[in-house]
């Protein structure tokens, strides 16, 4: 079983939908204004942007973006902080070369590609500092 459709509830759908075209590559496969907007990537997910002005995640709630190298996770991290986003450094975490941040639409993504080497840390630091900065 895979999952492949997802839909996410934020206040500004077109600033969203706009960041995600632009850093991971989706493509709007159809919208109406700030309303709603539909999104695929590469591999078939269906991730739907739904306009709502109440829209809370608790903090721990993300979605996450592998990649294929430690080298590509590094080059979104750089790409997203000289753009001016709050990014944690990318660190070993849970098996994985990981970062997060906060995203346009106020909830969390991870970036990150699985690593074979053994990692001390279960929980990433992210998780343990909710003011998303250092």
């Amino acid at each position: 079983m895979k999952l492949n459709h997802i839909n996410i509830a934020v206040k500004d759908v077109i600033i969203t939908k706009e960041f995600l075209e632009n850093y991971f590559e989706l493509v709007c496969i159809g919208s109406a204004g700030n309303k709603f907007a539909a999104l695929n990537d590469d591999d078939g997910l269906l991730f739907n942007l739904i306009q709502d002005e109440n829209a809370v995640y608790p903090e721990t709630f993300h979605i996450g973006f592998p990649q294929k190298d430690e080298n590509s996770v590094d080059k979104i991290y750089e790409r997203l902080k000289i753009d001016g986003f709050k990014v944690w450094e990318p660190s070993l975490a849970h098996g994985s070369y990981t970062f997060y941040f906060k995203a346009p639409g106020d909830f969390t993504i991870e970036v990150y590609t699985q690593v074979e080497k053994k990692t001390k840390t279960v929980v990433h630091p992210y998780f343990n500092d909710f003011s998303h900065g250092k």
